[in-house]
């Protein structure tokens, strides 16, 4: 396990329960495309509570009689929430049973389908523009003006961009994993990507600890290579200059951090010393992903926390509404905020970057 991380804007301000129900876990895929409304795939929005995406998939599958080959998604959904997402079915040729048969309701699991529509090309993975999420924080204990201050904060410059717990397994147990597969212990192929996932983000998550601890995670440092906001676009590096702090004040671009692979740090300067100094204990990892074959890549550090609103719903819970871009945790967010508990069964041993 990794020692905790830096909090960001100071010490917590609160404590809370997170998901004491699924209801108090909501989350919205943001399509990226309009159904075209004619083709061979049909395009299925459902609203699940109590099932993760692949149990939803394998049922999509049985109902339209294919293979589970046959159905896609954008992205994976935690099972203790109720969560909105997209599915597509390939039903070349046919035409689609009724989709009221496809609902159920039963010992706390329920789905519905909200829209079905005909489209021209099969969901691909990430083909979304983002989750919407609105999360019930219960039992919150610290001063509500000091809440309010540091989600004022969180709103403002926005929030540390770690992956989340969820990534790494029961107590971390991924990371370990994946050491061994790169030492040459087999496994299958699906949990050859959630291992390699898990270890590169490992190690982005301690560059982005060294960040936060010493504050530059939200305003760069000489030898920078930045991101623009709402893309993957990245320049750099570059040496530190006013133009760059105010538009990094401004959430309009974001310093980045390492997803390893094969290839040298394209940062300089004081920039790169960071990211080796981050690094220096974790080198049969950063060999087990480049013999993986792996590219260097870059991930922001720091992401908005788009639309987020707050409201009290009584003296100890707390509705939080608030919108992130793919691959952001919303834990990741709490966390800039306080220690949450999350109430929830126990989290599984991987979790999609697309969610």
């Amino acid at each position: 396990m990794e020692d905790e991380a830096p909090f960001p804007f100071g010490p917590p301000v609160l404590t809370a329960r997170i998901r004491a129900t699924p209801e108090d876990f909501f989350v919205e895929e943001l399509p990226a495309f309009e159904a075209s409304g004619a083709g061979e795939h049909l395009l299925l929005s459902i609203e699940k509570r109590g099932m993760n995406t692949a149990f939803v998939a394998k049922r999509i599958a049985q109902w339209a009689g294919v293979s589970e080959m046959a159905v896609s998604y954008a992205g994976m959904k935690d099972r203790h929430a109720v969560t909105r997402q997209r599915f597509s079915v390939q039903l070349p040729g046919r035409d689609a049973p009724d989709v009221a048969t496809l609902a159920c309701e039963d010992a706390g699991q329920s789905l519905r389908v909200i829209a079905s529509e005909r489209h021209a090309r099969k969901l691909q993975r990430g083909a979304l523009r983002g989750n919407r999420f609105v999360l019930r924080l219960r039992g919150v204990t610290g001063e509500q003006e000091a809440i309010e201050a540091r989600l004022q904060a969180v709103r403002a410059e926005g929030f540390p961009n770690a992956f989340g717990e969820q990534r790494f397994g029961r107590e971390g147990g991924n990371l370990d994993a994946a050491r061994r597969m790169f030492a040459g212990q087999r496994v299958r192929r699906e949990q050859r990507s959630i291992l390699l996932s898990a270890a590169r983000s490992v190690l982005f998550n301690r560059v982005l600890d060294m960040r936060v601890a010493g504050g530059s995670w939200n305003t760069g440092l000489p030898g920078e290579v930045w991101m623009l906001d709402g893309s993957h676009s990245v320049f750099g590096p570059e040496p530190a200059s006013p133009e760059l702090a105010a538009r990094a004040a401004a959430l309009d671009i974001h310093p980045t951090g390492p997803m390893w692979g094969r290839g040298a740090l394209r940062t300089e300067g004081d920039c790169r010393t960071l990211e080796e100094e981050a690094l220096r204990d974790s080198a049969d990892v950063r060999a087990g992903l480049e013999a993986a074959g792996l590219s260097q890549e870059r991930r922001a550090l720091r992401v908005p926390a788009r639309s987020l609103q707050w409201r009290w719903l009584d003296a100890t819970c707390i509705e939080l509404a608030f919108e992130l871009p793919p691959g952001s945790y919303a834990t990741s967010l709490l966390r800039a905020v306080g220690r949450c508990e999350d109430a929830g069964p126990a989290a599984p041993s991987s979790a999609d970057p697309l969610a």
